[in-house]
């Protein structure tokens, strides 16, 4: 039940619990056991092994809560996070590389190829928000179980975020539920937009150039090497934000609200508003769990090499390469400089004048871009190539057909509407009568089917 494009199966097992999640609103019990049951079954389609693993590692970090919230004595408080962040660490590595450890050291003869199908990076996540909010006194825990299992599972986040902070979750889940007409149009909007972006943009751009130039970057011109790692800023950009849209319309409709996780990221004028505006929740997390927890906050020097620290783990946490090392080592060090160039010459004036503004945001997408090429590379090699190959400045564009140029045009125009128009956009439709919506919903099915390509591809952030 992977959530791709045009697949059917997934928006078949968001009615079914929207119509059993609402039958059952009247009773707390009752729907917090249907999103439960939802989640456990939405992890079951990767592997009938979540079912055990999850609800184990789930109810230790829950006992570990009911610690935190009863003992007062700071040693022992130390040793319930620590056990939790070590839990949930050995987790992740298991989930990351146990597959690829056990796979290398069987037989021929054993037939053993294990895999770990359902990333489960965004779920460790959101379980260490609950015991760190905890230790640090920065929420409230819960006593009951069926209320954490619900939240820290939550299906919409947990293949590819948003990371929720699972107290915050825990209090809408304990509030009595409401959706109006409104807000139900509201998430259908959401949800036509992310398969719109998914299938239409992300998917299209991916086929059409990115996997092809990046795959071999010498059968191609300098300039199309160029235009590919463009075309890729802007398939992640819509994959993951067209994620997103879907995750927070599926809760919307169950009465849940998530936080954004985009907020127009390449129109950012230096690499500090970037990373307020890029994959929010993430960078809001690696900010109040890991920067803030390292020492040295009060020294001149230290939080600079703190912020390169932080990135780097951010980088190596989407993979154990050298590849993404580099990615996370070159915003490390763009942010330290950044924030060390304001603390000496102070944040520019506001208002700035708009060619210094747009040249800011120009250099900024450029040094994004360049980055993009490590994440996006194979291997150190595939990286220096695709570098190289722009650097040879060959000019051709015999590989661009006219309806991919208009693809590539659009979707770069699209990242200019202003925020106003937007969201103007969704309250007009929000507004409209429920036909509208379904009409809407409709169209955006057909014209997946027919303009889709091939068929939908997994959500880039779904292997992390």
């Amino acid at each position: 039940m992977q959530v791709q494009s045009g697949s059917g199966v997934y928006y078949a097992f968001i009615a079914t619990v929207f119509f059993i999640y609402w039958a059952s609103a009247g009773s707390r019990l009752l729907r917090l056991a249907v999103i439960l049951f939802a989640n456990y079954l939405f992890c079951a389609r990767y592997g009938l092994f979540y079912v055990l693993l999850l609800p184990a590692c789930s109810t230790l970090d829950f006992l570990i809560g009911l610690g935190l919230m009863r003992f007062q004595h700071a040693p022992v408080r130390r040793l319930l996070v620590g056990f939790s962040i070590g839990l949930n660490l050995a987790l992740l590595a298991a989930s990351r590389h146990m597959g690829l450890w056990l796979n290398r050291h069987a037989t021929a003869a054993s037939g053993w190829d294990w895999v770990f199908p359902l990333g489960l990076s965004f779920y460790i996540f959101q379980s260490l928000t609950y015991t760190i909010d905890l230790y640090r006194r920065d929420g409230e825990g819960t006593s009951s179980l069926l209320s954490y299992l619900s939240a820290v599972t939550f299906f919409p986040t947990v293949q590819a975020g948003p990371i929720t902070r699972v107290t915050e979750l825990i209090k809408q889940f304990s509030a009595r539920p409401a959706l109006s007409r409104v807000d139900g149009g509201r998430a259908f909007f959401l949800i036509g937009m992310g398969l719109l972006k998914k299938a239409l943009i992300a998917d299209y751009l991916a086929e059409s150039l990115v996997n092809r130039v990046f795959d071999t970057p010498k059968l191609y011109s300098g300039a199309e090497a160029l235009l590919a790692v463009y075309a890729y800023s802007l398939q992640l950009y819509y994959d993951f934000s067209g994620y997103t849209d879907i995750a927070r319309g599926t809760a919307m409709l169950l009465g849940i609200r998530l936080p954004i996780n985009f907020d127009r990221p390449y129109l950012s004028a230096n690499l500090t508003e970037f990373w307020r505006r890029w994959h929010i929740t993430f960078s809001n997390w690696l900010r109040d769990y890991l920067f803030f927890s390292l020492p040295g906050a009060r020294s001149k020097v230290m939080p600079y090499i703190n912020l390169v620290i932080t990135m780097v783990l951010g980088g190596l946490w989407h993979g154990v390469a050298w590849t993404f090392a580099i990615w996370g080592l070159l915003h490390g060090m763009a942010l330290a400089g950044t924030r060390a160039w304001f603390a000496w010459h102070g944040r520019p004036k506001q208002p700035v004048s708009p060619v210094r503004h747009a040249v800011a945001v120009f250099c900024t997408y450029q040094f994004v871009c360049l980055t993009w090429v490590f994440f996006r590379a194979g291997s150190l090699a595939d990286a220096l190539a695709m570098l190289g190959r722009i650097a040879s400045l060959t000019i051709g564009f015999e590989n661009i057909p006219a309806l991919l140029a208009v693809v590539l045009l659009l979707a770069a125009a699209a990242l200019f509407v202003k925020k106003t128009w937007y969201t103007r956009a969704m309250e007009t439709f929000a507004a409209c009568p429920f036909y509208v919506h379904a009409a809407t919903l409709l169209a955006v099915a057909v014209a997946i089917q027919l303009l889709g390509g091939r068929g939908g591809t997994p959500f880039v952030y779904s292997r992390f």
